[in-house]
């Protein structure tokens, strides 16, 4: 017996029975990999020659995969949207316009609620792109580009449940989103445009998101005294101050450094901040990404970052706690 009281025996034929299941799954993914050819070049090219946006159709598991499919291509640059088969024949395929593709999946290649839709898709003008591992199906032949998804069995021991035909599916469409994307350029900018919120979004924020600049960026003239970056430094409460020449960040004082100074005993607030700054403060581009600006802070031991633009002018300043504030620490 095991510690929950299992049998081992029960135990060991489970985790075999579970082993099958991903070595089946598995085989179906190296079959497709196996079957890309150029109807799979075409499908990319098709949904980016056309200017209007990606219909993603299905039924039932497969329906489950299709707005899988339709959100991951959402989310990296193609306008894409879901459409449920059923509904599509109750008034949805007036969404569908001769601008659009369709991206329409069956693995028989002959659901009922699929297969009804084709000859309106096909009036209304809009490419058909088929996913089915039957091409000599109805789905199949009225289809514009079939991709082939050519399993031999399912994991389910009676050969019926979707699975690993779903899982191939899915990752056929996930192989057309991330292709598709690449030839869009589309970067982590692009990306967290679309993904303001939860942890995407925090991975995603920019250092000019979270930065503080105008009247709370704590900024002196490299002329200026030892008092005035001190004033400064009070007034914004970054626990720094950046000293400037024509724009340029040439040095910085922080708290630290004011303490140190004061445990010295030789204090002279008339002196030039120039004589006491740090001058060579670290900076990070206010393109880069917050938590980049985090480990830049964690391997430098400091709190604070001065911001730049592409012409080296300080933009910024972004502190630790405002990293910690927007959950990017």
């Amino acid at each position: 017996m095991t510690g929950d009281g299992i049998d081992e025996g029960q135990a060991r034929d489970w985790l075999e029975q579970a082993r099958k299941v991903l070595d089946i799954e598995t085989d179906a993914l190296r079959l497709v990999r196996e079957s890309l050819d150029m109807p799979f070049v075409r499908a990319v090219s098709c949904i980016l020659e056309h200017s209007g946006r990606l219909v993603v159709l299905g039924m039932g598991k497969s329906g489950l995969i299709a707005k899988k499919i339709a959100a991951t291509f959402a989310s990296t640059g193609t306008p894409a949207f879901f459409v449920h088969a059923a509904e599509a024949r109750h008034g949805d395929l007036g969404m569908i316009t001769d601008h659009d593709v369709v991206l329409a999946l069956s693995h028989s290649g002959e659901t009922e609620e699929v297969s009804s839709l084709l000859p309106t898709i096909k009036r209304l003008g809009a490419s058909l792109i088929a996913i089915t591992g039957n091409p000599a199906s109805t789905l199949g032949r009225h289809a514009d580009i079939v991709l082939h998804v050519p399993v031999r069995q399912e994991a389910c021991p009676m050969n019926l449940a979707p699975t690993a035909s779903t899982t191939a599916a899915l990752a056929l469409g996930d192989a057309l989103a991330v292709v598709t994307l690449k030839q869009r350029g589309i970067d982590e900018r692009d990306f967290a445009r679309v993904h303001p919120a939860g942890s995407l979004g925090r991975r995603l924020m920019r250092v000019a998101d979270l930065m503080h600049k105008g009247g709370e960026l704590p900024m002196v003239d490299r002329h200026a005294s030892l008092r005035e970056a001190i004033m400064t430094m009070s007034g914004c409460r970054l626990g720094i101050t950046g000293v400037a020449e024509d724009g340029r960040l040439s040095g910085c004082l922080s708290d630290g450094d004011l303490r140190r100074i004061l445990e010295s005993g030789h204090v002279d607030l008339d002196a030039a901040v120039t004589t006491v700054m740090h001058t060579k403060p670290h900076v990070i581009g206010e393109d880069r990404l917050a938590s980049e600006a985090v480990r830049m802070m964690e391997e430098y031991k400091i709190t604070v970052l001065f911001v730049v633009d592409k012409a080296e002018q300080v933009v910024g300043a972004v502190h630790m706690h405002d990293l910690l504030h927007a959950g990017v620490a």
